[in-house]
């Protein structure tokens, strides 16, 4: 009779190799790695138009408010509210012309946007890794500088 060395495999031996698992494990690692940043992203621009939005809705509000009274000081939307991942703010009212600014919190600190009684919209600040529209007459809501 003659014995081998070789471990024999019973048929009834049920499981993984540890290379099957490593492999397994590499290659979630790799998607991992590309998905991450893809999906942070993603959330970030998800959360831009509370900010544009906002911005629009009070633009609105001031100018209704300058309908009916022939001025912007003292219009309600220039209080400073702070929204989940924004804070409105108007930094510049008179009576013929005011400026919204929409400034990031928490982990949309870093993007700042404005828009005046002209209209004109403006990305002041982007946080590291995006960049600023040319000719910044829009709100960024991209990295690279779309809009």
């Amino acid at each position: 009779m003659h014995r081998s060395c070789r471990p024999s495999r019973s048929p009834l031996a049920l499981g993984f190799t540890l290379i099957e698992v490593m492999v397994t494990v590499a290659v979630v690692a790799i998607l991992g790695a590309v998905a991450l940043p893809s999906y942070r992203d993603y959330v970030t621009r998800g959360r831009i138009p509370e900010a544009t939005a906002g911005l629009a809705e009070r633009q609105v509000r001031m100018e209704q408010f300058f309908q009916d009274n022939r001025t912007y000081a003292g219009a309600l939307a220039c209080t400073v509210t702070a929204g989940k991942f924004f804070t409105f703010s108007c930094t510049a009212a008179s009576a013929t012309a005011f400026e919204l600014t929409a400034t990031g919190t928490g982990s949309m600190s870093g993007f700042t946007y404005t828009v005046d009684q002209a209209g004109t919209k403006k990305t002041t600040a982007v946080p590291a890794g995006w960049s600023l529209p040319s000719p910044n007459n829009c709100w960024v809501t991209k990295k690279g500088g779309l809009c």
